[in-house]
Order: C-alpha cells, then structure tokens, then sequence
C-alpha cells in the first residue's frame, strides 16, 4: 500500500503551466509525493519558454511529454490541480480539487513566463504544507 499523497497537475496542453508546477513539486517534495501531469489537449512538446525559466531555477523539466488526461490517472490522485482548462477539466468524484488561475504562457517569451514560474512556485509550497 502506498501512503504518498499523490497530486494531478491538469491544463489544456500539458505543456506549461502543469509541467512547471510538477516540476516544482518534484523538486520541493523530493519522493515524498507521486507527482503526475496531464492535459485535456496534449500539445506535441513542452513549452520551451517554460523549459528555459525552469532551467533558469535549477529545474530540468525537458524529459517530460504532454500527457493526455486519462480517468485512471485521476482517479489514482489524492488531489487534482486544474489550471486554466475551464470546463475542458473533468470532474471525478470524491477528489481533492484546487483550480489555480494562471496565466496561459502559451506563445510567451521567457520574460514573460518567469512570473508565472514564480506563481506556481508559491502556490506549490502553499500545497504541500497542506499535504
């Protein structure tokens, strides 16, 4: 039996903003918590301005896919982070969900994700204090 909380970035493409959160999180947590990301509109790469900021930070997220969003990866997360996928999110019942408004870094330089990073770098703590 695995005791981990077990958390679920969700955006569209799978590319951005829940690719910098998981990393975040891996980063943060160590392999205190499973950590999983996907998207309802998987895009064919990362983001390589988010690639770039992360890098920036000491975190390498290059060996990450966009993932499609499957129900069995949702239904195996404690909790489930949506970000900016409005009702292209599923609901699954009985989960923790937490809805992050975020800006999009979606066709953005670096400059203009760095922000961003940031943002999800605050909220992540915010979540694994509550984990």
């Amino acid at each position: 039996m695995n005791d981990k909380p077990t958390v679920l970035f969700v955006c569209v493409h799978n590319a951005g903003r829940s690719q910098m959160a998981a990393g975040w999180l891996r980063h943060l947590a160590g392999d205190r918590v499973e950590v999983r990301s996907a998207g309802s509109e998987p895009a064919d790469q990362i983001n390589p301005a988010a690639v770039q900021a992360m890098q920036e930070v000491g975190i390498d997220i290059t060996g990450q896919t966009p993932t499609k969003l499957t129900w069995d990866a949702a239904e195996a997360s404690d909790v489930i982070v949506t970000m900016g996928c409005g009702d292209a999110c599923p609901v699954f019942p009985g989960k923790r969900y937490e809805d992050w408004k975020l800006d999009d870094p979606a066709g953005k330089g670096v400059d203009a994700v760095r922000p961003i990073r940031d943002e999800i770098r605050h909220r992540v703590e915010q979540l694994l204090t509550g984990l």
